[in-house]
């Protein structure tokens, strides 16, 4: 059998045929490099974006194991060994899925589901607002969901105190009202009194035993008008605090002078008191309006006093300590060994005419007239307290105005 040699054309051929595919499968590589490259750009673009995302984000599969998160995750809850785990076991440390799960309720209906919760995250209660949102991927059968959650823990603090500014701005014209309605009869009341009382000098010689009790019932109207004079000036002055204007105050200042006029309230008290000073030598001056600022100091300590006295024990320890705030400021702390508050007044603390104090002792307006000044020199004022252990109220204000 003979064999048929290719003629020089059929080579010719073949290897034109062999370089066409090699340049074609060149080409391919080429487009091939490039896409991989426009690929590897878009991963990275979308790496980029999801990095500047300040949110939680994390995926869900749908028993509720966490697939993946991202860096803030990490970052903010302080866990690195999430992934595989079941998310309410992570946040929760629960056996079974929380009653109003967001995701739950994303993978039964299918839409979008949000809801607010409180984590304990860092040692405190932060507050999450969590958007739980179906990933329609229709290249894959297993169900996931993507779950954004965002802190708006000092959102919402910055709303209860706008509702309380709010709250106290009402209530102070309301008060402002009240007392301008109730002092013209109080007026009357008082005058009329002291009237009868000039009066009953001329009746002496002609009375009988009983004007002793009469003497003794109009010194105490005229008693109990003082008293109300007395509130209605505090109303007043907590519906239009008076400022003689904000110039730089030193703390430690207000501190000692506020000191020296308290002596005659500890004294009526008859309490023995521990009157601790911690002030600090590096503290900044700040910038506000120094009576009313004495007014604050002066509410705080008249409030720790009572809560001593209420103890029963006849003693206590009473702690001011000023201290400078990390970022230009001043900070003030009253801490007492009084009867302290009980947990489910805490948050009603600041609003007026709330108090636990007896009838008579208090109109519950010394805290709120605190927190109304304190706001006009841009700072705060935190309450710790526990009943049965004493209290602690700390004041901190911005060395200016603007800060």
């Amino acid at each position: 059998m003979s064999r048929v040699r290719p003629s020089v054309e059929d080579l010719i051929g073949i290897e034109h045929c062999k370089l066409g595919f090699y340049q074609e499968l060149r080409q391919k590589l080429v487009e091939l490099q490039v896409a991989n490259l426009e690929s590897e750009e878009r991963r990275r673009e979308i790496a980029a974006i999801l990095d500047g995302i300040t949110d939680i984000m994390m995926v869900l599969s749908e028993d509720l194991r966490i697939m993946s998160v991202n860096h803030v995750f990490e970052e903010v809850m302080g866990i690195d060994d999430a992934q595989g785990r079941y998310c309410y076991e992570v946040f929760r440390q629960e056996q079974r899925p929380c009653p109003e799960c967001p995701a739950h309720r994303s993978f039964v209906t299918g839409d979008v589901c949000r809801e607010t919760a409180i984590f304990r995250v860092g040692g405190r209660n932060r507050q999450f607002e969590m958007v739980a949102s179906p990933i329609n991927d229709q290249g894959k059968d297993e169900r996931r969901i993507l779950i954004f959650k965002r802190d708006v823990t000092m959102e919402k603090e910055y709303q209860a105190k706008f509702y309380q500014a709010e709250k106290m701005a009402t209530v102070g014209m309301l008060a402002a009202g009240v007392a301008h309605e109730v002092n013209n009869p109080l007026a009357s009341i008082s005058g009329f009194a002291e009237g009868i009382k000039r009066r009953l000098g001329r009746l002496e010689a002609t009375a009988g035993p009983d004007l002793d009790d009469i003497h003794d019932y109009v010194d105490t109207i005229l008693k109990e008008c003082s008293r109300c004079r007395d509130i209605v000036h505090t109303l007043l002055t907590f519906s239009r605090p008076v400022s003689s204007g904000f110039r730089p105050v030193s703390l430690n200042a207000v501190v000692e002078d506020t000191l020296k006029l308290l002596r005659s309230h500890i004294k009526q008290k008859n309490l023995r008191l521990n009157m601790v000073l911690e002030l600090s030598d590096e503290l900044p001056l700040i910038y506000g309006d120094e009576p009313q600022l004495k007014q604050v100091l002066l509410n705080l300590l008249i409030n720790a006093i009572d809560a001593v006295d209420q103890t029963g024990a006849g003693q206590g320890v009473i702690t001011i300590r000023t201290y400078p705030e990390a970022e230009e400021g001043a900070g003030l702390v009253v801490s007492d060994t009084g009867c302290g508050i009980p947990k489910e007044n805490l948050d009603k603390l600041f609003e007026p005419f709330f108090t636990t104090k007896p009838v008579g002792k208090g109109i519950g307006i010394g805290l709120s007239t605190c927190y109304g000044i304190v706001s006009e020199h841009c700072g705060e004022i935190i309450v710790h307290s526990e009943s049965g252990r004493g209290s602690r109220f700390i004041v901190r204000l911005p060395s200016n105005q603007g800060s």
